[in-house]
């Protein structure tokens, strides 16, 4: 069951993604060779695979931060390079690994910012504007921090602010680099809890794989600019695939309560073990 059909999720407002034939270069590199994927609306999908495999690179160019060399990237069906810049932010939120653009603002300021694509530049902030900040802030657990300098927190209080601001800007399609970064266990599971019932498309990049497979509808396997694999996280997760993409043996069994794969890696051949002590 996708996070648009739950209990509690409000109608509507969700996009589909498309995106075809993506390339993208710099510097003389390719990062991503011909990356073609999809996200129904209302889908959390994510984006796994080791570091430098192109997942950041992938998630820039679908919210906008990079232009693509070549392919496309459809919203709804629309071509996302044809949009606005304002028209994009009001369908796609981001929630980077770093903030820009912060210096000197309080936590309300920060999340408030997601207001703005809904608003000519010259509006202030009216009291339904107001209303969904301090929903936000309670939402994301960072409600008693509304009056701190955003630069002051700590890096798991900021990721929460930040999710705060995608929240305000009530976008169809929501788009996170590693949003467990710097979370605790707690914070990670309610984080990503909370954009499961959204109401909005939802694509992930993240490290955990057992995170994507307990949080994810699909999940795409990247590697080295391209994608290797995609489906449910049953049918990608094997052991075979981990072995192939991240160099390490693991064991996939099923989690007794959420029927999701279950990872259980095993030491890196060679690697020392430590002998239980004894009492």
């Amino acid at each position: 069951m996708t996070k648009g059909t739950e209990a509690g999720a409000r109608p509507g407002g969700a996009v589909t993604l498309a995106v075809r034939d993506l390339r993208y270069e710099t510097g003389g590199h390719t990062l991503l060779h011909g990356v073609s994927l999809e996200a129904a609306a209302g889908e959390t999908v994510g984006l796994v695979g080791p570091n430098g495999s192109g997942k950041t690179t992938l998630l820039r160019c679908v919210y906008g931060a990079l232009a693509p060399t070549g392919g496309r990237i459809l919203l709804d069906g629309a071509e996302a390079a044809g949009l606005g810049v304002r028209e994009r932010a009001r369908r796609v939120a981001a929630v980077p690994q770093d903030a820009q653009g912060t210096l000197g603002l309080t936590v309300r300021e920060v999340v408030a910012m997601g207001r703005s694509p809904h608003k000519r530049f010259w509006e202030q902030d009216g009291p339904a504007d107001r209303a969904l900040v301090v929903e936000a802030l309670a939402r994301t657990g960072v409600g008693e921090l509304a009056d701190r300098r955003f630069d002051e927190l700590s890096g798991g209080e900021r990721q929460r602010a930040l999710v705060a601001r995608a929240l305000v800007q009530e976008p169809g399609l929501l788009a996170l680099d590693e949003p467990t970064n710097h979370l605790d266990v707690r914070h990670q599971l309610e984080v990503l809890g909370l954009v499961r019932g959204l109401p909005a498309t939802g694509l992930l990049v993240l490290h955990d794989l057992n995170l994507a497979a307990a949080h994810c509808d699909r999940l795409y396997v990247l590697a080295a600019g391209r994608i290797v694999a995609g489906g449910t996280p049953a049918e990608v997760l094997t052991e075979e695939l981990v072995e192939e993409v991240y160099g390490v043996r693991a064991r996939v069994g099923v989690h007794p309560e959420t029927g999701t794969p279950a990872l259980v890696y095993l030491p890196l051949p060679g690697a020392g073990t430590r002998e239980p002590s004894q009492a």
